[in-house]
Order: C-alpha cells, then structure tokens, then sequence
C-alpha cells in the first residue's frame, strides 16, 4: 500500500462538473493499492497517518496529528502510484492491484480512518476524477506499508 499525504488547507473531488467531495483543513490522501495488500496493511496505514504529527503547534512545531487537530481526511484512490517507467516510456502499472481488490479496500481504508474520528470523505473509484489542493507547508509526505 502507497500512499501520498499532503497536508492542506482545503481539498475537494469533481466528477463530471459535480463536486463530490470536500473538506477543510486536513489530509489529502492519494492511495495505491498493490495485490499483496489486505485489511491488515491498512489497518496499520490508518493508524499510522491518523496520528502522524505533521501539523504545527502554537510553537510553529510539527508537533501536532489530524486527530489533535480535528482535521479531515480526503482519501482519493491513486493506482498510478504503483507506475513502472524503467522500460519504455509508457508506464505500466502491473504492480497495481486490480480493481475487485483495490475498490474493497480503500473503502475500508477511509471508513477505518472514519472509525477514528476523523471525518472521511473519498473520491469516486474508477472516474475520471478533478482533484483539488492547497498544500499547506508545503508538507507531502510518502508512506509505503
């Protein structure tokens, strides 16, 4: 499981011209499944950026979790993520899980972040989907589980 974090002030998904999803001050998330990964493996990913302190305290020290802060989560469903570019130069993405696997699990990968209390809000998995930022920091960290 990959999964890049950026730390933002707002984020939204549009599909089609209709915005899905939005939230404020938090996390987005951009997940990559890879076929060996199961509930377990985004158990501990959910843990772990639940309280990853990556927001800054009174101090300006990055002291502080989503869960400290109250923020939200956006979790958007990223299979490019697994992209191979050592030969060609067209990627290929063969390191990413198909999708019967890949749809299953980030749902259960935001609604164990919801279980947390951190409100979730998800893309819409297999669109073509408008991913709206502002990186706060900038701050993009990259997890792999």
């Amino acid at each position: 499981m990959k999964a890049v974090i950026q730390r933002v002030s707002e984020g939204s998904v549009t599909v089609a011209g209709e915005r899905i999803a939005e939230i404020g001050k938090g996390l987005v998330i951009l997940l990559g499944i890879a076929p060996e990964d199961n509930p377990a493996v985004a158990e501990q990913l959910a843990d772990k950026i639940a309280t990853l302190r990556i927001f800054e305290d009174a101090e300006e020290k990055m002291n502080l979790s989503l869960l400290d802060i109250k923020g939200e989560a956006l979790v958007v469903s990223q299979f490019t993520l697994y992209a191979d570019t050592n030969k060609g130069r067209r990627p290929s993405f063969i390191g990413a899980a198909k999708p019967d696997l890949a749809e299953p699990l980030v749902g259960a990968f935001a609604e164990m972040l919801a279980d947390r209390g951190i409100p979730t809000q998800t893309g819409r998995f297999g669109t073509q989907m408008d991913v709206a930022l502002v990186n706060d920091g900038p701050v993009t960290i990259v997890m792999e589980f």
